[in-house]
């Protein structure tokens, strides 16, 4: 993994206890379903009872933790630490939800999926290409695949992010049109964009893609 990464990923651990510090579990836990909640709302998506679902790059508190009617695998490579350091993490409280804990790029799953999740991460990732192949080609026919983004919207801004650590956390910087464009790249259809955040640097946006059948 290149050095950019590694620094991303000791400065994520750091954010995320220093975040959670004063936040009780069952607090956050509650606030971070409902937000989980409004993010399906707005994708006008809901996963079918029984679904095979992968959670990429779950974080500790991903859409893992409102997924109680699924058979859900959930791939981050700090689950470790956060098992380890943060309370609000507690693998025994998701029965149906079997833990992998390696970067996204490397991981081998054992299933194709109905449903792919990569939510608040293709931006943390090592190699990107990498990265958009394991979701891409593990989805099964006619699969979604639902991919939020933090899309730069002025090309100078970008390329001075790509070239800084202007955003120590995320290392991957581009435009909503070259994401679509790796998409597509990939044999998925991209069927919505559903603008979550406007920002001046960045918009956050929500992508649904789809594997024809």
């Amino acid at each position: 993994m290149n050095i950019r990464w590694k620094i991303a990923q000791a400065a994520e651990i750091r954010w995320w206890r220093s975040y959670l510090r004063k936040k009780k579990p069952e607090d956050y836990l509650e606030q971070k379903a409902a937000y989980w909640k409004r993010v399906l709302k707005a994708a006008r998506f809901e996963p079918a009872p029984g679904a095979c679902v992968l959670d990429a790059g779950c974080g500790p508190a991903g859409i893992f933790i409102i997924l109680e009617e699924q058979e859900v695998h959930a791939v981050d490579p700090l689950l470790e630490s956060y098992r380890d350091s943060l309370p609000h993490f507690d693998p025994a409280r998701y029965p149906n939800v079997q833990f992998f804990a390696e970067p996204l790029e490397a991981f081998n799953p054992p299933a194709l999926y109905d449903v792919i999740f990569c939510l608040n991460a293709i931006n943390h990732v090592a190699d990107l290409p990498a990265s958009l192949g394991v979701l891409a080609s593990n989805l099964k026919p006619g699969g979604q695949l639902l991919l939020s983004v933090d899309a730069h919207n002025h090309g100078f801004l970008k390329r001075v992010f790509q070239w800084l650590p202007g955003d120590v956390l995320h290392p991957q910087q581009y435009s909503l049109e070259e994401y679509r464009a790796m998409l597509e790249g990939r044999g998925l259809k991209v069927q919505r964009e559903v603008q979550l955040k406007e920002g001046f640097i960045f918009d956050y946006y929500l992508m649904v893609a789809a594997r024809n059948a």
